[in-house]
């Protein structure tokens, strides 16, 4: 009989390593003892390891922040790109000003001179890529006035003008707002790659909770099934005490180590809800009115299956992909642009600018007679029309061409911000080869974690074997009366104890695998 039930009770702890089923909720042999029930627990829902990743990935808070960043540095980018958009202005102008008749020349024929104008402006200014700017800006003026010298009144009068503006050393190659443009770019690619870094990370960790609960529930297998051996060894001593074959006092032992059990159980059910809750926070929208209530049961068992190890090409990989690498491989093109705008800030300013207007002139003209300021014999009108001929028949055109030289003497804030810039872009390189360097051993320890679980699985199933082969034995021999109880309940603390060992090593090597899989991609810390 008792070989019996410690061959049932090992074929169960070999299924609680491999395929942790589900625990029975009605065992009537176990009153009082630990379980979990559906009307203390909710709901339950079976999960892959797949299906917790989907759902961490879906309602993960830290995931979804991270994908906030690179809509944020879109808009970054943007407001640099804003820098080369023209800018329309327009302006409409009245105005009316009366002068005091301070001189006989002043042309007034009263106590005052009375000028009125209305004028309105439209411009447009654009900041081009290359460094150039261009402007053009269209005037139109109505005015009268009372002053006798004057030739027209009303008076038409309109404007062209056009100017553009080009740097030939500084800030012909770059200036503050492609460098602007550039960093932006750049810190949004850092988003990028800062998301993909928050996905890998919430994966692992979603990964190693998964294998952390499946573990605790295998373990409360084995500590109930420790705790099974226990009490039928209870009962049998009890039944030995009746017929006179044991003494008393081994009651007393007998219980003692169902209490000891019962004890290791209760600890082994709490730890499943710790690992429960940690999953749960990973994976499920804490919005959700059942996020607390609901069980969660692992329906992906950890099966061991060698992995072949290739460390040479994961090193490679991790030297290729990894998100901390890209990160600083981004802060070293960003102190590239950096350097690039200062070296160019040291050269000297040599801007070349052309200025080119047209003017026509119309209205209500006065034809005058001899003298000064001539009586008016008549007038003529010269309308808008007119106007606009003189403008764009170029009749009264002007036109400026400069070039501008500035170098500034002794030391400058440009030069010390080469001087910095040139710092910065030394020290991210040498910040990259040093993290390539930890990169590679970290890449290495992490294979080398596989490989040794991998061993380790195989040498914790031997002493599972060897500690069932040692408790039936002992069993034996305490029916052959050559063994105590005691020897019987360390036999049985060694099995429960060489089975919980087996499950570690069985959750370390699945842990060891999401490491290894993920160190090839992100940063383990």
């Amino acid at each position: 009989m008792r070989t019996n039930l410690l061959r049932h009770t090992c074929a169960l702890a070999l299924a609680a390593a491999l395929g942790l089923p589900t625990f029975a909720a009605a065992q009537a042999d176990r009153a009082g003892s630990p379980t979990r029930t559906p009307a203390r627990w909710g709901a339950v829902r079976r999960l892959t390891i797949d299906d917790a990743v989907r759902l961490a990935l879906e309602h993960n808070l830290g995931v979804q922040v991270a994908r906030l960043d690179p809509q944020i540095e879109d808009l970054g980018v943007a407001q640099a790109q804003a820098a080369w958009f023209p800018s329309v202005t327009s302006t409409v102008q009245g105005q009316s000003i009366d002068t005091p008749n301070a001189s006989f020349l002043s042309g007034a024929l009263g106590p005052k001179i009375t000028d009125e104008r209305i004028s309105t402006n439209v411009g447009l200014a654009q900041t081009l890529p290359w460094g150039g700017a261009y402007s053009v800006g269209w005037d139109s003026s109505r005015a009268t006035t009372t002053n006798i010298f004057t030739n027209f009144s009303p008076q038409l009068r309109s404007s062209l003008a056009l100017s553009y503006r080009q740097p030939l050393l500084r800030g012909l190659a770059i200036d503050t707002a492609r460098q602007q443009l550039q960093v932006s770019r750049k810190t949004r690619e850092v988003a990028d790659v800062t998301l993909r870094q928050s996905i890998a990370a919430t994966a692992r960790a979603v990964r190693r909770a998964y294998w952390d609960l499946a573990f605790a529930i295998a373990n409360l297998q084995v500590q109930q099934q420790s705790l099974d051996l226990a009490r039928n060894w209870l009962r049998e001593t009890r039944a030995r005490v009746e017929i006179g074959t044991t003494a008393p006092i081994d009651i007393v032992e007998a219980e003692a180590e169902v209490a000891q059990r019962e004890e290791t159980a209760i600890v082994a059910e709490a730890q499943i809800a710790t690992a429960e809750d940690a999953l749960r926070a990973l994976v499920y929208d804490p919005a959700a009115p059942d996020f607390w209530t609901l069980r969660i049961e692992p329906s992906t068992p950890p099966v061991f299956a060698a992995t072949g190890v290739d460390v040479d090409a994961a090193v490679r990989a991790a030297l290729a992909a990894r998100t901390d690498l890209q990160r600083t491989q981004k802060s070293l093109e960003t102190a590239d642009i950096n350097l690039r705008y200062f070296r160019n800030q040291t050269l000297p300013d040599v801007t070349a600018s052309v200025d080119y207007g047209l003017t026509g002139l119309g209205g209500t003209e006065f034809l005058r007679g001899t003298g000064f300021p001539g009586p008016v014999i008549g007038q003529q009108q010269r309308g808008f029309g007119d106007v606009l001929g003189d403008l764009f028949g170029n009749n009264f055109p002007s036109w400026t061409a400069s070039l501008t030289v500035s170098y500034p003497v002794g030391p400058t804030p440009q030069a010390a911000g080469l001087a910095r810039a040139r710092l910065q872009y030394t020290k991210s390189a040498t910040e990259l080869r040093h993290q390539q360097l930890q990169v590679a051993t970290e890449v290495r320890e992490t294979a080398r974690q596989v490989l040794t679980n991998q061993k380790r699985i195989e040498t914790t199933r031997v002493s599972r074997q060897l500690a069932e082969r040692r408790l039936e034995a002992e069993e034996r021999k305490f029916a052959a009366g050559t063994s105590t109880g005691f020897f019987v309940f360390q036999a049985q603390r060694d099995l429960a104890q060489a089975r919980n060992t087996e499950l570690r090593a069985t959750l370390d090597y699945a842990r060891s695998v999401v490491d290894f899989e993920t160190v090839q991609a992100a940063p383990l810390r």
